[in-house]
């Protein structure tokens, strides 16, 4: 059993890369240690059809999506989802950028997937294609991602608020897996998402009656981290980026892919993944400075 947990956490490493392939030793000394880079610093001018896209905060260090479909409620088309992929991408290669907020209107969030384009497609083509296939790119971002939701956040609207790694929501946000209603089930995590977030009875509910979660009853399953009232929500969603992207941003990434694991695991194993992460914060030239930052009680500098 030893060797079966070893090559576990062993498989675990190297899928995120911190084994150097054919050791057992971390490869962060020797990346860590290399001369530092110059800072990627990507143009965001980028005309969408479906998003209006900006960067926020008081530092400039703070990404911000907007889904712009309002005619269809921001329904979730391809073209749009092909959209979100390219501007999350183009955040995540950003390096003054440390989060990044997804946002809708203040009367809906996201209605879903689009209806009008799965009507008529049938199971050899969604198949073949891996229809949806695509929308995991929002929870592949490695850099924080903040769901800021007002209104409706229904089938895949909720889906995809549900791959970011907070959400925060306004007073009259409301949450939902609809599918049943439409003869299907959801096909974007939210049988899957949806259970780790609230458990498996309300999870149930919500995907067998299709009914709708308030903000508030969100908040109190767990779903939600906080609530607004509509107007400030943004903004507030704004702040919090700021702070989480004052932190290191190599010890961002290692908090958000040790919670991660955390789902995918049991609990030794993910004991050991956080631990080795914890070590690997060692070869760090963040590590070292918030230590002495915090010695010398003034505000630290990161530069990883």
């Amino acid at each position: 059993m030893a060797c079966i947990a070893k090559s576990l956490t062993a498989v675990l490493f190297r899928q995120r890369g911190l084994f150097n392939h054919g050791m057992q030793a971390p490869i962060f000394q020797r990346a860590f240690a290399a001369e530092a880079k110059p800072e990627t610093k990507i143009s965001h001018d980028t005309k969408y059809e479906y998003l209006i896209v900006g960067v926020k905060g008081e530092k400039q260090n703070v990404g911000l999506i907007q889904l712009n479909r309002p005619r269809a409620f921001n329904s979730l088309c391809s073209p749009l989802i092909a959209e979100l992929c390219q501007a999350v991408e183009k955040f995540e290669l950003d390096d003054s950028i440390g989060a990044i907020v997804l946002t809708g209107s203040e009367r809906v969030f996201a209605a879903g997937a689009d209806i009008k384009e799965m009507q008529h497609r049938e199971f050899p083509n969604v198949y073949k294609n891996d229809f949806l296939g695509s929308w995991d790119k929002l929870a592949k971002c490695r850099k924080p991602t903040i769901a800021a939701v007002n209104g409706y956040a229904l089938g895949g609207g909720c889906e995809v608020a549900m791959m970011c790694d907070i959400i925060y929501a306004g007073e009259k946000a409301s949450f939902g897996q609809p599918e049943i209603n439409l003869g299907t089930i959801p096909g974007a995590g939210g049988t899957q998402r949806l259970v780790r977030a609230i458990g498996k009875s309300k999870a149930m509910e919500l995907v067998l009656t299709g009914d709708k979660m308030s903000a508030a009853e969100a908040e109190k399953a767990g779903l939600v981290s906080k609530v607004f009232p509509v107007d400030q929500l943004v903004n507030e969603s704004i702040k919090l980026a700021e702070k989480i992207s004052s932190h290191s941003r190599v010890a961002s990434m290692m908090c958000k892919d040790a919670v991660n694991t955390s789902f995918e695991v049991g609990l030794t194993e993910g004991l050991k993944f956080e631990k080795r992460l914890f070590h690997s914060t060692f070869a760090t030239a963040d590590r070292k400075e918030g230590m002495t930052a915090f010695l010398e009680k003034r505000p630290p500098k990161y530069t990883d």
